[in-house]
């Protein structure tokens, strides 16, 4: 998969050290997660809070950064404020708030990105853009939080030209907040079947579930 990712970034003038491999765990083994890590995988996503809470308690030995990738309930936010470094589906300021409120203050501010919702499908989370503006000056006054940037997962498409339109539209987004005084890093985006797309526009973190691990019958990854 890293050979892939490099591949991609410098087919399209990247460096590849710029882009994260984030293994999506989401109905995997223990066993299998501590096998990844002996190949130096250490950043691990999950979207369901029953089952990470079980993998991180599991998994303590390890240096594992732990990102939460779902989307979040109000009143399940403060395990995910407490046991994760990462959120990537902020999509209104009241999660945000909660999980300012909730991180341990021994902690170091919780890294937060922004979903933005591209296309209008129904039941997916995600700010739209025209929310985002304003979304990410609230976000940036919570100080336990920190706003690293926008993640996006755009509606299914088979070509390339059709799925880096979503892309560049949520990096068109970043850059525009960075116009505006923000100093924000991370585009998550992309996944086993789009992460081509995604690199070409820019992403720096992207999301691998189906090419780690296998197919699954469960919802797309």
């Amino acid at each position: 998969m890293r050979a892939r990712i490099a591949a991609a970034a410098r087919r399209y003038g990247r460096d590849p050290k710029t882009i994260r491999l984030l293994a999506v765990s989401k109905q995997q083994p223990v066993s299998a997660l501590r096998e990844l890590v002996t190949h130096g995988q250490l950043q691990i996503g999950e979207s369901y809070l029953q089952e990470a809470l079980p993998k991180i308690a599991t998994l303590t030995d390890l240096r594992i950064e732990w990102h939460y990738i779902g989307q979040i309930q109000s009143n399940k936010t403060r395990p995910i404020a407490e046991q994760f470094q990462w959120v990537h589906t902020v999509d209104r300021l009241k999660i945000a708030e909660r999980l300012n409120e909730q991180r341990l203050a021994v902690s170091l501010p919780l890294n937060v990105c922004i979903q933005v919702k591209l296309g209008n499908e129904s039941g997916k989370g995600g700010a739209t853009p025209a929310e985002i503006p304003a979304l990410a000056h609230s976000v940036r006054q919570l100080p336990r939080l920190r706003l690293r940037g926008l993640m996006c997962l755009p509606p299914p498409r088979e070509t390339f030209d059709e799925q880096i339109v979503y892309f560049r539209e949520c990096a068109a987004l970043l850059q525009s907040l960075n116009q505006t005084g923000q100093s924000l890093d991370t585009l998550s985006m992309g996944m086993s079947e789009d992460l081509e797309a995604a690199i070409a526009a820019g992403a720096t973190i992207v999301r691998v579930g189906t090419a780690l691990f296998g197919a699954r019958n469960s919802h797309r990854q």
